[in-house]
């Protein structure tokens, strides 16, 4: 066809491994809900800033250096950053991307993550812990939208949409771009989503 695809945006989607980690599940489970009751600065920041729920994100944003199961994690996702890297086609000019962040998300009924972007990082992403059936996945905003001036809305089903919902699956993982704009919509069931989101860089 004389058309080309320009400028594609690349996620990158997968399952933390293939086999055997539900111990790795349960106790990260436990760490997070752990976390929550622990941090009373945590929780203060919550109020502020992610109201009726919880992350460590302005409080303990460095877990995977002060948990051995945070570090764990850590190890399993580099695997897949590096992969993502490689599909990105990033010239690292001889550097590693290293976890510089890695935070925890208790999002209960009605919470919702406001749209916002990760600066001074390289690439982003969540794992998820615990997903109830009905919770929201991860809502991510094509970058071009401010630019779409007199612009006729596309086709149900077409390739390009102005937004695109992730699902949130346990045990999964997804990975983008950090200056790519995303949020996570309101929480519509009673229990809990619990996440963990982290930051790579290379600088």
């Amino acid at each position: 066809m004389p058309t080309r695809a320009l400028f594609p945006t690349l996620i990158y989607q997968a399952p933390l491994q293939r086999a055997g980690l539900a111990p790795l599940n349960r106790q990260l489970l436990r760490e997070c809900l752990q976390l929550q009751v622990d941090d009373e600065a945590g929780r203060r920041w919550s109020v502020r800033n992610y109201p009726g729920g919880y992350t460590s994100y302005g409080s303990q944003c460095r877990m995977h250096t002060v948990s051995p199961t945070f570090e764990r994690l850590g190890r399993a996702l580099h695997r897949h950053v590096r992969t993502y890297a490689r599909a990105l086609e990033l010239d690292l000019d001889g550097r590693e991307l290293s976890m510089t962040d890695c935070w925890v998300n208790v999002m209960p009924r009605h919470v919702v993550h406001g749209l916002h972007l990760h600066p001074l990082s390289t690439i982003s992403g969540t794992y998820y812990v615990r997903t109830p059936p009905g919770v929201p996945g991860l809502k991510l905003e094509d970058p071009r939208l401010d630019r779409f001036m007199a612009a006729p809305p596309r086709r149900a089903g077409a390739r390009a949409q102005p937004w695109v919902t992730v699902p949130a699956r346990a045990g999964g993982l997804i990975l983008f771009e950090s200056w790519l704009r995303h949020e996570v919509p309101a929480n519509p069931v009673a229990a809990a989503r619990v996440s963990i989101s982290f930051n790579f860089g290379w600088f």
